[in-house]
């Protein structure tokens, strides 16, 4: 990339402040991105590029540089350099509403796809068991998946079935629901948790975030037409994407 002269010239960056050299091109670089100077996708000069155009040390870029990705502003991908962060796209999710993951997107017009991470058939755990009212000797197949809309990944999703219900986890492609519809299986209603939650090392790698980052943590249980379980899905949601919302009506006295 050739550099940008209006974002990485040395103009302004050193005169006549106390603030750390480091954080002033922190903020030379936010304030690009902000306007739209620099847009998502774009890759940065290399940091020795930078450091001569901005009459800086390459510490001090480097330093700069790794408190943006920290903020998820820039990315690093190994191997190419450094890039404005994808944003994600804001998906409003109404709370009244069953539907597939695969299903929300689509009606958004953003092209979903999977990554698998486990699929098995296995006895049931104890929290399996309870929710899904088996006994501990039953079987389920799990279904584990990283879930991508428009190329950015959105959720890490595990789903557990019935055995019963769902013979062949290899079945399922991209849409569970409509696997199971096809079987006789549709689910019909649900009962759903939510909570905060703050995402380990490994699951922050695969949702493209900083280590620690808040998720919305839904646990919910999916009912047949006769009030069998014949769904337990544990989920994270990237918190910079979903905002959930439910219609409230004032009762009556």
């Amino acid at each position: 990339m050739s550099l940008d002269e209006t974002v990485f010239s040395p103009d302004g960056l050193a005169e006549g402040s106390s603030t750390p050299l480091y954080l002033r091109l922190q903020e030379r670089i936010r304030n690009a991105i902000e306007a739209g100077d620099l847009r998502p996708s774009d890759a940065l000069p290399g940091e020795r590029d930078i450091a001569q155009a901005m009459s800086v040390s390459r510490v001090t870029v480097r330093k700069a540089l790794s408190g943006l990705v920290s903020a998820g502003l820039l990315e690093q991908r190994q191997g190419s350099g450094t890039f404005v962060a994808r944003k994600p796209p804001m998906v409003e999710q109404p709370l009244s509403r069953l539907t597939s993951f695969s299903e929300d997107m689509r009606l958004r017009g953003l092209e979903t796809t999977s990554r698998w991470l486990q699929r098995e058939v296995s006895l049931c755990s104890t929290k399996e068991s309870i929710h899904l009212a088996l006994s501990p000797q039953d079987k389920v197949c799990r279904l584990r998946r990283l879930r991508f809309a428009g190329g950015v990944p959105m959720a890490i999703e595990l789903a557990t079935i019935p055995h019963k219900y769902l013979g062949d986890p290899e079945a399922v492609r991209t849409s569970l629901y409509a696997v199971l519809e096809a079987a006789g299986f549709k689910p019909v209603r649900a009962l759903q948790r939510l909570s905060a939650a703050n995402l380990t090392g490994s699951d922050a790698a695969l949702l493209d975030v900083p280590a620690g980052s808040a998720v919305l943590s839904i646990e919910r249980v999916s009912y047949l037409a006769t009030n069998q379980p014949v769904e337990f899905t544990r989920s994270f949601y990237r918190g910079d994407t979903y905002d959930f919302v439910a219609e409230l009506n004032l009762g009556q006295d």
